[in-house]
């Protein structure tokens, strides 16, 4: 009976043994990394329907769409997140929380779409990552009102205008109006003297003035006349006289 129970014992301690050198290698295996994909699928918008909705995902900005992937169960933990968006390209994450490596956040355009998301993990056993939420952005990027005050072509407006209106206005306005001034102004003098002359009779310095000898001539020829005539009578009634 002792020598069988030796004989048992060295046949099971090797077993044994390779059982516990099993089991010290189990946790070694555990640390292996593997391949999840996303549960939900793809392509999808921040705002799109069946997609839970947050004010706020960690510290991503509120003028960025948010988007936080969790891992199920409490074993399994994030080693990198690769993501695509549209637009935007992609993006690996590898910095994880809060509130533990489980928990995934990443940013993109307002309005872009996510098309591919793969994760790698370790630990636990899981079939895939999801899609917590979404924070859709709800502010506009701050640069955005900085190409309105760019196109103002009004200033070219006020450089052109005064140098049209004003240069016809000074050349055109004296050179008409003072050379038809002085050519009728002495005329209206000569009628309204003449009329003070044949009324006046007897003022004959008022006639000199003008420089009008019409009247005086006049008077000259109707005075040659009337002499001529008395000429004529007494030279005649002289002759009749003689006659008779």
């Amino acid at each position: 009976m002792p020598i069988s129970r030796v004989r048992w014992a060295a046949a099971t301690l090797p077993a044994a043994a390779s059982l516990l050198l099993a089991a010290g290698a189990a946790p070694a295996f555990a640390d292996d990394t593997y391949t999840l994909p996303l549960h939900q699928p793809v392509p999808v918008t921040a705002t799109s329907q069946g997609v839970e909705h947050e004010k706020s995902c960690a510290d991503i900005p509120s003028s960025k769409d948010g988007w936080h992937f969790v891992l199920p169960g409490n074993s399994t933990t994030f080693v990198k997140l690769t993501v695509t968006f549209e637009p935007g390209g992609q993006q690996v994450v590898t910095v994880f929380g809060p509130p533990s490596d489980k928990h995934a956040y990443v940013a993109s355009a307002p309005g872009a779409k996510l098309t591919a998301a793969s994760a790698e993990v370790k630990g636990g056993s899981v079939d895939w990552f999801n899609l917590s939420h979404t924070c859709p952005a709800t502010t506009k990027p701050s640069g955005t009102p900085s190409g309105t005050p760019s196109s103002a072509p009004p200033s070219q407006s006020p450089s052109q205008s005064p140098s049209q209106s004003a240069s016809p206005s000074p050349s055109g306005t004296p050179s008409g109006t003072p050379s038809r001034t002085p050519s009728g102004t002495p005329s209206s003098p000569v009628a309204s003297v003449s009329p003070s002359a044949g009324a006046g009779g007897t003022t004959g310095g008022d006639l000199a003035k003008t420089g009008s000898d019409t009247p005086v001539g006049l008077l000259a020829a109707v005075a040659a006349a009337l002499v001529g005539a008395g000429a004529f009578l007494v030279v005649r009634r002289r002759k009749a006289g003689a006659q008779g």
